[in-house]
């Protein structure tokens, strides 16, 4: 490899193992307040006991969302615009938007950080699983929803997104009893690691870099890249699931997720294909874009 691409390799691989740019966690730039919703700071520990950061969006309602975010976003979105984090997308994920139109909607919403980003604590030093690890975080945040004493008995709802929709997939099926009471689930572009790294060495024009990057990741983790998909893991999903992603994302192939789609083994399923975009963290504000896509599978689920 050449200096350019030895530079791009290292950022991604430190990108893919760490959930960081250049080394900086994302901070969360904007908060509910900016959209006028009232919020509380919440605060409640993983499965495994990692200190998890999130907030509470209360409305006048007995009906919740729990949303988890992407790999290397938080609970506010990802501040793409601003030079130090420029690297992946190039422009501001806003998670408000998508708040402020399901609380209008009369959704509650329970947002929080992933292990390892935002504000919540380390985890697994500061390895990202891509859902092998994160899962425990999902299982604390149902677990601490139905431990208030506002939302404990309120009809549920997933909202997750990449790493956090991997993590969903890999929680639900390694503890599907803490999911009984879920009624239903969107997945918004979960993610198979292989096809992403077999696109960037590709894009990059690295050679043997899919190898090299596998080897790196194995030494660093411990995982492997064929590890780190949903893939097997949707198979346990038994829920109601819409599954969106930009159909024509240049950071992976489509038939990833339409494989992850056709696996989950439910009838009541949904494949939302984005159209008029290659960049896949326009993805990331879809729902903020297209509300009504995301609070009509919640509100046909919700009896």
């Amino acid at each position: 490899m050449n200096a350019e691409q030895e530079t791009a390799f290292k950022s991604f691989l430190d990108m893919w193992v760490t959930g960081t740019t250049a080394g900086l966690r994302a901070p969360l730039f904007r908060r509910p307040s900016e959209v006028g919703l009232e919020y509380e700071d919440v605060f409640f520990p993983s499965m495994d006991g990692v200190p998890i950061d999130g907030w509470f969006i209360p409305a006048h309602s007995d009906k919740l969302v729990i949303h988890n975010h992407f790999l290397p976003g938080n609970r506010y979105g990802y501040p793409g615009q601003l030079p130090q984090f420029g690297g992946l997308g190039g422009f501001e994920v806003n998670f408000l938007p998508e708040y402020k139109a399901l609380h209008d909607a009369g959704y509650n919403i329970l947002c929080y950080d992933i292990r390892n980003f935002g504000m919540s604590g380390a985890g697994n030093g500061d390895t990202v699983g891509i859902g092998l690890l994160e899962y425990r975080d999902v299982v604390g945040s149902v677990r601490y929803a139905r431990s208030r004493p506002d939302t404990g008995s309120m009809t549920t709802f997933l909202l997750s997104v990449c790493l956090g929709a991997d993590s969903t997939c890999v929680a639900m099926a390694r503890h599907p009893e803490e999911f009984e009471h879920i009624k239903s689930l969107i997945l918004l572009q979960p993610v198979s690691g292989s096809y992403i790294i077999e696109e960037f060495v590709k894009a990059n024009g690295i050679h043997d870099g899919y190898a090299r990057f596998d080897e790196e990741l194995h030494a660093r983790t411990g995982f492997r890249l064929a590890e780190q998909s949903p893939l097997e893991y949707v198979k346990s999903i038994h829920i109601p699931t819409l599954v969106a992603q930009v159909h024509h994302d240049s950071m992976t192939r489509p038939e990833d997720v339409q494989s992850i789609y056709d696996a989950i083994p439910v009838e009541e399923k949904k494949l939302v294909w984005i159209e008029g975009t290659t960049r896949r963290f326009d993805g990331y504000n879809y729902f903020g874009q297209h509300p009504e896509v995301a609070i009509e599978w919640f509100e046909s689920h919700a009896a």
